[in-house]
């Protein structure tokens, strides 16, 4: 196991009802700015629950940040902070609607071009104001770390930083706040946890045992418990389950002392970018892709995940490892998530206009191995088409 430091700073409050428990995590003189999305939340009563609980405090609010957060979006909640002096902010939503959040908490008081906070990763952020999460969409665990992904309409770009200084004080997980959400919403959240636990398992062995059975068990919950989120949208253990794996996936635990990948991610975001597909949609595209192309490099770790995961332990090492690689396709289709670019009538011709993006952005050198090149992450889009 490879050193480590690691630091939860997150306090969360899980369970039904745990919403009238805001008053005790922010405190009451604060001037407080409710984020969320496309208005959801007004919809499922879940707005009303966050007013009743914060009777007496002064609350602005600010709507519309997109499933893909766009800078110049939050720059417009940037300029309301500045105006209504608002000093703590509670995203009330999913994974978008937090790494929003956590840009214009980066935003408020940045000196400078406040695109470098994206640009920079993260390490020009000195302070940011202090951030609170309702979620109501488990999929990305932006509610318990430093991580957010940004993309700017202007130029074409979407793009990830961290800091510490965003990372939420509170996390309020009601797996309630779920029941109402599209299937859509409900696929992607499952595969984007699935796949967030992925990048930190399937790479090579450190002798790690504790995060790889804890990555594991995550693993198989999802599998077991997503598609009965499809078939019994308000069984309570279902949704309590899923939302819990979502926040574990990402909140540095199972990556702690392990080698990391992200190379799914880093060519999935040019495609989100590009063509406007859902990150978790493009995440089950190119996960199947890279794990045939970085076979040999991985190839301890999938033989590990084909029999711990998927109970597949006869035939040649490398059958095996095709039939685990079927298997996780299989578990998309099933959940509803396509793994071939052609999928979206994406024929493949705007592969080279990807890779054009991956070197503009500096993704040269992906993979735990720092070995993905740009000629491979172009042959791993060709055979995902």
């Amino acid at each position: 196991m490879n050193n480590f430091s690691l630091h939860l700073a997150t306090k969360v409050l899980f369970g039904q009802g745990q919403i009238a428990q805001l008053p005790t995590v922010i405190p009451v003189d604060a001037r407080v700015l409710i984020t969320y999305g496309g208005g959801s939340i007004k919809r499922n009563g879940v707005l009303e629950q966050v007013h009743h609980a914060l009777k007496g405090y002064t609350l602005f609010e600010f709507g519309g940040i997109e499933p893909n957060p766009t800078y110049e979006t939050l720059m417009q909640a940037v300029e309301m902070v500045h105006n209504n002096k608002i000093d703590f902010l509670l995203a009330v939503g999913g994974g978008s609607v937090l790494d929003g959040t956590k840009f214009i908490a980066a935003a408020a008081d940045y000196v400078g071009e406040t695109w470098e906070i994206v640009t920079s990763r993260g390490k020009k952020v000195t302070k940011a104001l202090p951030i609170g999460s309702v979620l109501t969409l488990p999929a990305t665990g932006s509610e318990m770390n430093e991580g957010a992904v940004i993309s700017r309409r202007e130029t074409g770009d979407k793009q990830a930083f961290m800091s510490p200084f965003v990372m939420p004080q509170f996390a309020i997980l009601d797996p309630v706040t779920t029941y109402t959400l599209p299937p859509r919403q409900i696929i992607n959240g499952v595969i984007d946890a699935f796949i967030h636990t992925m990048e930190q398992y399937l790479t090579y062995p450190v002798n790690a045992k504790v995060q790889d059975r804890f990555a594991e068990g995550l693993l198989l919950t999802l599998i077991e418990e997503g598609p009965k989120a499809l078939k019994e949208p308000e069984n309570y253990a279902v949704r309590a389950n899923i939302m819990w794996c979502a926040t574990m996936a990402l909140n540095g635990l199972i990556g702690a002392g392990v080698p990391q990948d992200w190379a799914t991610h880093m060519l999935g975001h040019e495609l989100t970018a590009m063509h406007g597909l859902d990150h978790a949609q493009t995440l089950a595209i190119i996960l199947p892709a890279i794990m045939r192309a970085k076979k040999a490099q991985k190839w301890e770790k999938l033989l590990q995940y084909a029999e711990r995961v998927w109970n597949i332990d006869t035939g040649t090492e490398d059958q095996r490892i095709e039939a685990a690689i079927k298997a996780t396709e299989n578990f998309f289709q099933q959940m509803g998530a396509p793994t071939r670019l052609s999928d979206y009538q994406l024929d493949g011709s705007s592969i080279p206009a990807l890779i054009e993006k991956l070197k503009e952005h500096g993704m040269t050198q992906l993979g735990e191995h720092r070995d993905i090149t740009l000629a491979d992450s172009q042959k791993i889009y060709e055979s995902a088409r």
